[in-house]
């Protein structure tokens, strides 16, 4: 199998895991660029937490995709 074009990823290298700030039921789930095979797993785990009301089991904050908007951000990228 060959790869063909580019893999989503982030300007600080963490993927977006977090709810839409307009929509509470859309989740976001992507930015994984060349880790998403093994990344996958665990944020496939993280989301499923949210969806079912669970608390996840890490803190969420650094991955969500506000950290992009100009209030959300607190030193520059």
């Amino acid at each position: 199998m060959v790869w063909s074009g580019h893999r989503p990823a982030t300007p600080d290298t963490l993927p977006v895991i977090s709810r839409s700030a307009t929509h509470a039921h859309i989740l976001y789930a992507f930015g994984h660029g060349h880790l998403g095979l093994t990344q996958g797993p665990t944020t496939g785990k993280l989301v499923g937490d949210l969806l079912s009301g669970r608390d996840p089991p890490i803190p969420l904050e650094p991955y969500t995709i506000e950290r992009f908007s100009a209030a959300g951000r607190t030193t520059s990228l």
